[in-house]
């Protein structure tokens, strides 16, 4: 799995296991892993003008998460 720079402040790259439907976030304070994520979300990530907010409405509290 190959993480994708974002230009973001908070965020710092992205990447997702087709796999096993796990997002990867890197964020300045560390990385987290996303649990069973669809693919289309992910993309919406990367779409996002403000990946930020993208993360807080469609990611942040709706799946399991663990610090990687």
């Amino acid at each position: 799995m190959i993480m994708q720079p974002v230009a973001s402040s908070n965020l710092v790259s992205v990447g997702y296991d087709d796999s096993v439907n796990t997002l990867y976030i890197q964020f300045r304070n560390g990385t987290y892993k996303y649990y069973n994520v669809p693919n289309n979300v992910y993309r919406g990530l990367l779409n996002a003008p403000s990946k930020g907010r993208y993360h807080d409405a469609f990611i942040k509290n709706r799946y399991q998460y663990s610090r990687a």
